[in-house]
């Protein structure tokens, strides 16, 4: 089923109160529920001032009256909650694996001397996993992270209402980190998207999620940056440009959403660097979309690929290349083939380890995630033309982009 696009709705801003007295201060969501929490006092048509308390009693009880009768009002995140809250699930993985026992542990002559000492250790263990993830459609459809879910035997989903499902996962894709469950279930609530494109550094965030197996957690925070590498985030294995955030992140949010203000999806959480505070980075929610859709038609996703091992040219590797393979590099810009992965497209186009790559389809290329962006942004079988420098001669290559291979599964 096609994800449908964002409904744009609108929610109350925050409306801060200040309180001045007694040495207190209190600014956000404040309860009104006295008549003096209205105003101190009241001015006169002949600008003289009188307090609450000389207002006639009958005066005084209408008003608090009336402020009990006035709806309480709610700052943008209590909105946001209502809104998408029932939206977030919570995600238990579990897989069978198997436990490499050393073999002196089933050796009767070594039970028979050792055996009240040795460890009772079964030969298959259950590993349990804990995350979040959210609904994208009404008939079941539920977005999270592929490692949330990456070779469970059985998934179980729980909505804030308590219900449990058992969960299908649909597709899985390690590269970008993303998959879709799908549980039989009707007329659930489900999110709407922002266009992650257009995010801005400083828009508010909202994480809501199940960190430490806290359900329905709620966290706030802004938007730290945008299209940050994976190379950057830690995680090199990625093909995702990720928006940085400070809203509190945990593990067991991951796969949870990562809201605006308006309480519209941006992005997925999904990475926590170690020993970092105030850090955590998301999936940006247009390109998760476009993963689950290929994965929601056919379970897979195939990457464009075009198969070399790059570097940005610095002093310091124009100084190690010199030294160790005695390779003169005068370009000051450009990005360095360090290898070419034996039958790929870029071998099989031509490229050579040691050429300088310099311009894709024209455009000039200074930074080695700059090309990683350009080839996913191709499909599979479209060509690029790549300017290159070789032996400080200009050449211009046409590659035809291939399909990334599926890493093998090793046997047990």
């Amino acid at each position: 089923m096609k994800i449908q696009p964002p409904i744009w709705k609108k929610v109350t801003s925050s409306l801060p109160l200040l309180l001045l007295g007694g040495g207190l201060a209190i600014s956000g969501n404040y309860l009104i529920n006295s008549s003096e929490s209205f105003a101190n006092v009241i001015k006169q048509d002949n600008n003289t001032v009188a307090t609450i308390a000389e207002v006639p009693s009958s005066v005084a009880a209408k008003e608090q009256n009336l402020s009990s009768e006035i709806a309480v009002p709610q700052n943008y995140v209590s909105e946001v909650v209502k809104q998408v809250g029932d939206s977030v699930v919570r995600i238990d993985a579990s897989r069978k694996v198997t436990t490499n026992v050393p073999v002196m542990f089933n050796d009767p002559f070594f039970r028979q001397f050792f055996g009240s000492q040795i460890p009772n250790i079964p030969n298959q263990q259950i590993q349990r996993g804990l995350g979040s993830g959210f609904v994208v459609s009404s008939d079941g459809l539920i977005l999270t992270n592929a490692h949330v879910v990456a070779g469970s035997d059985q998934v179980k989903v729980t909505l804030k209402d308590g219900r449990t499902y058992e969960g299908e996962v649909m597709g899985t894709d390690s590269l970008t980190d993303v998959a879709v469950i799908k549980i039989e279930a009707e007329e659930l609530p489900a999110v709407t998207f922002a266009d992650s494109e257009q995010l801005q550094p400083g828009e508010w965030a909202i994480a809501i999620g199940n960190p430490l197996g806290l359900d329905n957690t709620v966290t706030t925070g802004i938007v730290s940056a945008t299209g940050r590498t994976s190379a950057q985030v830690g995680i090199a294995d990625k093909r995702v440009s990720f928006i940085q955030t400070d809203a509190a992140i945990n593990p067991g949010n991951s796969g949870g959403p990562l809201l605006n203000a308006k309480g519209e999806v941006i992005g997925i959480n999904t990475a926590i660097i170690q020993n970092a505070q105030g850090l955590g980075f998301a999936i940006p929610v247009n390109a998760a979309r476009d993963i689950a859709e290929e994965l929601i038609a056919k379970g897979k996703v195939d990457h464009p690929y075009l198969g070399i091992q790059m570097t940005a040219i610095t002093p310091e590797i124009k100084q190690q290349l010199k030294s160790q393979k005695n390779l003169d590099i005068e370009s000051e810009s450009g990005i360095l083939i360090v290898n070419v992965v034996p039958n790929s497209p870029a071998n099989k186009a031509g490229l050579k380890s040691g050429d300088l790559l310099q311009k894709i389809n024209d455009q000039e290329i200074t930074q080695a995630d700059h090309v990683q962006q350009a080839v996913a942004k191709t499909n599979v079988g479209d060509e690029l033309s790549l300017g290159l420098l070789r032996n400080k001669k200009q050449l211009e290559l046409k590659v035809k982009v291939g399909i990334l291979p599926r890493p093998q599964k090793v046997s047990p």
